[in-house]
Parts: C-alpha cells; structure tokens; sequence
C-alpha cells in the first residue's frame, strides 16, 4: 500500500514528493463549496447591511490570500508561483446561499488543486465571520474539486 501513496516513502514516513522531473505544464484547478443560510441573512449581505462590512469582498480577498499560503497552511504541498486566482462568491436564491468558486492556475511540475481548495475554504470561512453577527447556524458545505487540468492526467467532475 505504502508504494502507492506518493507521500509516504518505502518505510511510511512522510515525504514531499520529488516532482523534479515532471513536465512544467500550465495547470489549471476549479474548486466549489457554498454557505447555507436563512432568507434574511442572504437579504441583509446581498444589501451590504452586515454589520461587519462588506461581507462578499473581504471572503474574495481572503480566498485569494489563502490560495498563495497553501504550502504554509497544508504541510507536504509544494510552495508554487500562481499566475492567477480568482474567486467568485455568488448568491443562490434556491440554495439560499452563496456559492464559492475559486480558479487557480500555475506553470509549474505539479498542481495546484490544493490551492484552489484552500481558496474555497477560507473564504467560506471568511462570508461565515463577517455574518455571524446575523447568523450563527450558517452552514459551510460540499467544498469540491470541480476541474483540474495540466500535467499527466486531468479531472472533471
């Protein structure tokens, strides 16, 4: 079993993975998640009445400074150089919500779905601190890889 998880070497110990010798590719990942919440908390950040302030901006920053300290927040990722990131936080009346989607991208030997991930979770963390204050009983929730692209296999979901 060992031989077949890239992070652990022959005597199962925690290794980063040598991607030394892998192509550099640009490489592409899309992660998703959304944030339940009652009507009128949706209502009250989509009219920029949280009492935190502007609750959508800050989640977006926030996402995107997470995606660049990936390597520091989840230990073995490799510290990349990302060419872009970007995070949409849009409302979903039928959810009752909002839904997260972070796009990262890179030119490098290995992917970058962990960024995009991180993206995702910290910014559906950061909506969740902005509107506590309305809402406690928010719900984060299904926080998925959508898309990977780039290196020697892609992914779509």
């Amino acid at each position: 079993m060992n031989n077949k998880l890239s992070h652990l070497d022959r005597q199962g110990e925690a290794q980063m993975v040598d991607v030394s010798q892998k192509s550099v590719t640009v490489r592409e990942a899309i992660a998703q998640g959304k944030v339940k919440m009652s009507q009128e908390t949706l209502e009250a950040i989509m009219a920029g009445n949280a009492p935190k302030g502007d609750v959508i901006n800050t989640a977006k920053i926030a996402g995107m400074m997470a995606a660049k300290q990936t390597a520091n927040l989840i230990p073995l990722c490799h510290p990349l150089s990302l060419t872009q990131i970007k995070v949409e936080i849009i409302p979903d009346e039928k959810l009752i919500g909002y839904v997260i989607t972070a796009t990262v991208k890179t030119r490098a030997e290995t992917g970058v779905e962990m960024e995009a991930l991180t993206a995702v979770s910290v910014a559906a963390l950061t909506l969740y601190d902005m509107a506590k204050a309305l809402e406690k009983s928010m719900i984060i929730t299904d926080i998925k890889l959508v898309k990977k692209t780039g290196g020697k296999s892609d992914f779509i979901q």
